[in-house]
């Protein structure tokens, strides 16, 4: 049986009920793993930061969304940029959330998930290939990242590559801060990432 008539099976054989349907919501993406019709699986995390998108492709994860950025509006444009063949299929994504939740639970300092950067590309993929340099609990300019870049007049740049980072939290760019010693923006909001910072300075 494909993909296509499993769905149709499930669906005259389940009632609409929650249960029922989370059963056909695992069956089905279970299917699509095994037929390899599944391009992005995704799920959503409670952090102390509010429920976190994360997506995956089989190369790794490419996503990490804030409620604040509307999950709906970020699993549309991963279905317009990468695949419209998106599911939640949260077993995938077992390894990132389990690493998430030891992070928050102060255990955790660094990331081991395989990372996809089909979201980014040209100077803003190189400074987040440079972010995880800034050590766990500390903090650098952006002038200072832009230097790291290779580009050292850069900083506005590598605002511009922080601001869209697709993977916050686990490409750390709410470690960098403005030269005056201010957080600066950041995609999750000014209190997530102050959040953030004072997480790891308590470790």
């Amino acid at each position: 049986m494909n993909t296509g008539d499993l769905i149709t099976h499930l669906g005259r054989a389940f009632p609409d009920t929650p249960d029922h349907l989370s059963e056909l919501q695992a069956r089905l993406a279970a299917a699509a793993e095994r037929d390899s019709t599944l391009d992005i699986a995704y799920r959503t995390i409670d952090s102390p930061l509010g429920p976190l998108l994360l997506a995956a492709t089989g190369r790794g994860l490419v996503r990490v969304a804030y409620a604040t950025e509307d999950h709906d509006a970020v699993l549309q444009r991963l279905a317009d940029r990468i695949s419209p063949r998106i599911l939640h299929a949260p077993a995938r994504l077992d390894a990132a959330a389990r690493e998430l939740g030891e992070y928050f639970a102060g255990t955790r300092q660094a990331f081991d998930v395989p990372l996809d950067w089909s979201l980014s590309a040209g100077f803003r993929r190189t400074v987040l290939g440079r972010l995880p340099e800034i050590g766990y609990g500390h903090t650098a300019s952006y002038a200072a990242v832009a230097r790291l870049a290779g580009s050292p007049r850069a900083s506005r740049a590598v605002g511009t590559a922080c601001a869209t980072n697709p993977l916050p939290v686990i490409v750390p760019c709410h470690r960098v801060i403005r030269a005056d010693g201010a957080i600066g923006a950041y995609l999750g909001g000014p209190d997530a990432k102050r959040a953030l910072l004072t997480l790891e300075a308590a470790a």
